[in-house]
């Protein structure tokens, strides 16, 4: 997919020498960060940078280091440490180390040792990772981190909060994430029809169908992939440039970024998972919540 570039006058500027994290839109690696240092930018007028990674490699013998030109959009500083020790819990959203890579993921379960079973949603699989491998999500917006889920987790660490994995019943109305090629990182409609298996349920998706087109889609899928359907949000003066949306594309509901405010009640958004621009009217968008320690949160 192509780069794209939101619509503000803010833009980030990286100095060769920089420590930096890299985003990626290609395949097998989206949703994930790797390390790296920027060489130079590829031009004076320009916002595209040469960099090369830490850990990745331009040949099989892990001779040479791999650079790539870039677009500072799929650039970040490296996040800094949190303020204080992070006590990780059952169902906590984090990165993990791993692949050469921080990726996106859940804890679905916590073992002895300080370490932790961690659901990898780019990989489709669960590992286990010790605690020094993993740390909290945090947002680069406008040249500051926006440490929601860290704010979460203090938040919850200093009430009487208990945090219990949440039990779907039959017949509820949920939505459910999916890692498929081509929806992953998408919210879709769906009902419980019935439990399968520890923390796993059997669900028919509202929209998507199956290959025969025959009856809707079923799939078992984990829980950490699953939520109840967010709170209605009345939107009365409509959003700005900056503001986080879901907007409803191919059946799905997908997290984006208001990139620039059309006429109509139009909006140009910059889906998050892909960079990639498409316009929306404001009856196809909702404002974005997530769904955090069983309760719902707006960013």
């Amino acid at each position: 997919m192509s780069t794209a570039k939101p619509s503000s006058s803010w833009m980030a500027q990286f100095k060769p020498g920089e420590r930096v994290e890299v985003s990626s839109n290609d395949r097998g690696f989206r949703g994930s960060w790797y390390a790296g240092t920027v060489v130079r930018r590829e031009a004076k007028n320009t916002n595209r940078y040469v960099v090369e990674y830490d850990q990745l490699y331009a040949d099989e013998s892990g001779e040479k280091l791999l650079q790539e030109t870039l677009d500072w959009v799929q650039l970040r500083p490296p996040p800094p440490p949190p303020e204080k020790k992070v006590q990780f819990k059952v169902e906590d959203e984090v990165e993990a180390f791993y692949s050469d890579g921080w990726w996106e993921g859940a804890i679905i379960a916590e073992h002895s040792g300080g370490k932790f079973a961690v659901f990898l949603r780019g990989f489709d699989e669960e590992i286990v990772l010790e605690e020094k491998d993993l740390r909290l999500p945090v947002q680069w917006v406008k040249g500051k981190w926006e440490p929601r889920f860290e704010q979460v987790q203090r938040e919850k660490e200093n009430s009487n909060f208990s945090k219990e994995v949440m039990k779907f019943t039959q017949g509820m109305q949920v939505e459910v994430l999916t890692d498929e090629d081509g929806l992953k990182g998408a919210w879709f409609a769906a009902t419980i029809i019935e439990p399968s298996g520890e923390d796993k349920y059997l669900i028919e998706y509202k929209t998507l169908r199956n290959d025969d087109d025959t009856e809707f889609l079923r799939e078992v899928i984990r829980a950490c992939n699953i939520r109840p359907c967010p709170p209605e949000i009345i939107v009365v003066d409509g959003f700005k440039v900056w503001d986080a949306v879901d907007a409803y594309y191919n059946e799905g509901w997908w997290v984006g970024v208001i990139a620039k405010v059309l006429i109509n009640s139009n909006y140009e958004v910059n889906f998050i998972e892909y960079d990639e621009k498409t316009t929306f009217n404001l009856a196809d968008l909702r404002p974005h919540q997530d769904w955090l320690n069983g309760k719902w949160v707006v960013p």
